[in-house]
């Protein structure tokens, strides 16, 4: 596929927002490539300039050998979280969610399973949203060690009246393996499916998914993590509403948050509709009602606040992350690059870049 340059282009020779437009190009070809191996390849060879798409962390030390090659890492307005199926039992009890969420270390996800390309999420809006994103939403077992988390967690469930054949936490005090969560009508707790995309398709994922069946099973909580063809997670997700637990992502969230009022409002609650979980909640459908018809920004942004506050004080999903965008060009090809969220691949990259003007020894 090829661009031509617009020459009609009403900004060309302009400077606006401190950019100097052109285009400084003849235009774009687009090459399409079966495998990443294959992309990646063609960027060390100089057969391609730019690859347009999130480099897997396994590219990365090559590419940044290559003096050729610049890597710009980039924030993403991008979620991927932990969901939970309101409509059934144990999930609709607020207890078992705050357990989940107590025990699960986003932390370690960060750290270890991300090799630290992402940003630890806290609410449903990305921190890279800075303007929406609420700063004071509730963290829920932030800064405290593994031992904390599962004696916070077993306290939590004990209050909602749940019990154990083996209890997780022993009368000293002491964590312990626990064995066979109890439900509060006493009946022992079914094994649950944590639904994650294959590892072909995101490794990430389907280990987030195996850690947190790991952690599960530290407060007696049978789990398995069981990976799908995402078309399939989507379509149990989504459209039949059978599922326990599900880790999924959005990759491109836009600036504006009503997807907040889409992805919570009690009447999306149907197949094929954005509430997935199921979350019913007047109050919270009141507000976002009242977001969606504010004319006042400030106003509204207040109203985007309190929503935020109150899912991460019901928890219908889990925040878990925001992934790192890294990007590889040719520094030895073009230059004048705009770096920000989202990426490079964007209006004022293609309106700025210009070739690298060679030395006369070159």
């Amino acid at each position: 596929m090829f661009l031509e340059k617009n020459e009609h282009f009403f900004g060309q020779g302009k400077e606006i927002a401190g950019y100097h437009l052109g285009p400084h190009i003849d235009g774009i070809i687009f090459k399409f490539f079966g495998t990443s191996d294959a992309a990646v390849l063609a960027l060390l060879k100089g057969s391609i300039d730019m690859f347009w798409w999130g480099l897997q962390q396994g590219y990365l030390e090559d590419l940044e050998k290559n003096k050729n090659v610049k890597i710009f890492t980039s924030e993403k307005s991008a979620l991927y979280y932990l969901g939970f199926n309101l409509r059934k039992k144990p999930f609709d009890d607020i207890h078992f969610r705050m357990a989940v969420a107590l025990i699960t270390d986003k932390h370690f996800i960060v750290r270890r399973i991300l090799q630290g390309y992402a940003l630890q999420a806290d609410s449903i809006v990305p921190k890279s949203n800075a303007f929406w994103c609420c700063p004071d939403v509730s963290r829920h077992g932030e800064g405290l060690t593994r031992e904390e988390r599962i004696r916070k967690a077993h306290e939590i469930l004990k209050e909602g009246g749940y019990t154990w054949e083996e209890s997780p936490v022993s009368p000293e005090g002491k964590v312990v393996e626990g064995e066979e969560l109890r439900l509060p009508d006493g009946s022992p707790m079914k094994r649950l499916n944590i639904l994650t995309p294959p590892a072909d398709y995101d490794p990430q994922r389907a280990m987030v998914g195996i850690m947190i069946q790991e952690w599960l099973k530290m407060l007696g909580i049978r789990a398995t993590s069981k990976p799908m063809p995402l078309g399939s997670l989507i379509q149990q997700v989504k459209t039949r509403h059978d599922f326990d637990l599900f880790v999924l992502g959005y990759g491109n969230l836009a600036l504006d948050p009503d997807y907040l009022r889409n992805f919570f409002i009690s009447k999306n609650s149907n197949p094929k509709g954005w509430n997935t979980s199921g979350y019913n909640n007047p109050r919270f459908d009141q507000i976002a009602e009242a977001s969606a018809n504010a004319m006042d920004l400030e106003k509204r942004k207040q109203l985007i606040w309190e929503m935020q506050n109150i899912l991460m004080r019901d928890l219908p999903w889990l925040p878990l992350y925001t992934p790192k965008l890294a990007e590889g060009v040719r520094q030895d090809k073009f230059t004048g690059w705009v770096n920000m969220v989202g990426g490079i691949g964007n209006r004022w990259s293609f309106c700025t870049i210009m070739p690298v003007k060679k030395g006369n020894g070159d």
